[in-house]
């Protein structure tokens, strides 16, 4: 499947064009300013664009009012329809997120609720009791999304909901021609929903992509062959951070063999998971780091290991942003056009050289030298094998190991590498080494 080859650029429209906080109705074809970011994605090297929620919503798009219109801070639908075109003949497939657990109490049905209370035919379309109210009161009480009932949850044994929802999907299909959905929140929604969604999809589109937001536990109860084809890795997106602030690589490798390795019981081996060093939900990777030199190896070890790398807007560049503490804003800024330096330069040395390796696609994972500062891994299939090298410390480190060759390539530089008397890493270096058979 093509998603299992992909590098994604997730961008988060409401924040990036610069619309308001509040929902004010008055429609702004804002969404056209992506139109100016397709060459800089492409230059990137990353073939396939996420957006996040780009439907009329209360706020913050995952508050949903109406899943069949764009939000008016957008622009139109016949605005999010250029924008689609534009990246579709530019050769980037387009994913949106689809927020299905929950909506916003602007939702049109929960506003007729609201009117009519137990007379209205919408009523079972949520978890709702009117022996009870809420903070709101509106003279009922209703489940929200762990506890925020500014988000209303959705009952999805609700054949009528399921239909309003696959209904707007399909039209997103007809009118954007989108290949695929980030599911929200995804660990919330049955897997009962979870294959109905599948079938449909791929009745629409057969290479449609699904993609979970899970967070931790088994991804397994998410992803399968009836269920999501992929979901978020949480677990190794911490350890991508931290196994540098704290100078233990142990942890980054020993999660990564606990998923990918060789052993039987290993978890999500063949699996293609989403990985990432920040996104729309947690802090700039620039921001996390304690020390900015860890940027490059860093990207570099998330393109090197077993999954799908994804690369959030302006981070590319060293954007810095922390998450508040009740408020996303400064994750998800307003900006005007992207920028490019040395470390966009190295994110797309790494896009091709993932992009153009079987290895680095869909090869096993095996730990080859693990210290505190440095980690080597094998990522090997039928068609060729590579060496992952990673070297975390201010320090040359040389290491001594049996390569199984003499020679390799740096799939990164393009440099030819000799295995004999040593392999030295400069400071903060990730190399890419494609063995000589």
């Amino acid at each position: 499947m093509w998603f299992d080859e992909a590098v994604i650029y997730q961008i988060y429209p409401l924040g990036l064009c610069g619309a308001p906080k509040e929902n004010d109705g008055v429609r702004t074809p804002r969404i056209l300013r992506l139109l100016d970011w397709v060459d800089h994605i492409k230059r990137l090297g990353a073939d396939t664009v996420l957006l996040n929620p780009v439907f009329d919503s209360d706020r913050h798009g995952y508050d949903t009012r109406d899943y069949f219109t764009v939000d008016p801070r957008l622009g139109s639908d016949e605005d999010l329809a250029q924008v689609c075109r534009t990246f579709h003949q530019a050769g980037i497939r387009v994913m949106l997120d689809g927020v299905f657990n929950h909506v916003g109490r602007g939702f049109w049905a929960f506003q007729e609720v609201q009117k009519k209370k137990w007379d209205s035919p919408y009523r079972d379309w949520f978890h709702l009791s009117f022996d009870g109210d809420t903070e709101y009161h509106d003279g009922f009480w209703y489940e929200g999304w762990e506890g925020h009932n500014e988000l209303v949850k959705l009952n999805l044994w609700n054949p009528a909901v399921i239909e309003h929802q696959f209904n707007a999907i399909r039209s997103w299909v007809e009118r954007f021609g989108i290949d695929g959905l980030r599911l929200d929140v995804a660990y919330c929604l049955p897997p009962e929903y979870l294959k109905r969604l599948r079938a449909f999809a791929q009745g629409l589109k057969p290479d449609f992509v699904l993609m979970g937001e899970t967070l931790h536990g088994d991804y397994n109860r998410w992803m399968g062959p009836e269920l999501c084809h992929s979901v978020t890795n949480y677990e190794c997106y911490k350890g991508l951070w931290s196994s540098f602030n704290s100078r233990n690589m142990f942890e980054i490798g020993h999660s990564l063999a606990r998923q990918f390795g060789p052993e039987q019981w290993t978890l999500y081996q063949g699996a293609h998971l989403l990985s990432f060093l920040d996104n729309h939900d947690v802090d700039r990777i620039a921001s996390r780091l304690t020390d900015r030199n860890h940027l490059a190896p860093a990207y570099g070890l998330m393109f090197g290991m077993p999954g799908v790398p994804a690369v959030y807007y302006g981070s590319e560049w060293g954007l810095e942003g922390r998450k508040g503490p009740d408020s996303d804003d400064a994750l998800r800024p307003a900006l005007e056009r992207p920028e490019w330096n040395q470390l966009t330069e190295h994110i797309a040395k790494l896009a091709a050289a993932k992009r153009n390796s079987p290895a680095l696609c869909y090869g096993g994972y095996r730990n080859v030298v693990l210290t505190n500062r440095q980690i080597i891994f094998e990522r090997k299939c039928e068609q060729e094998r590579v060496l992952v090298a990673v070297n975390g410390d201010s320090q040359p480190y040389t290491a001594h190991f049996d390569a199984g060759c003499g020679l390799a390539w740096d799939l990164i530089s393009g440099e030819k590498h000799d295995f004999g008397g040593g392999s030295e890493l400069p400071p903060y270096s990730v190399r890419f080494w494609k063995m000589e058979r």
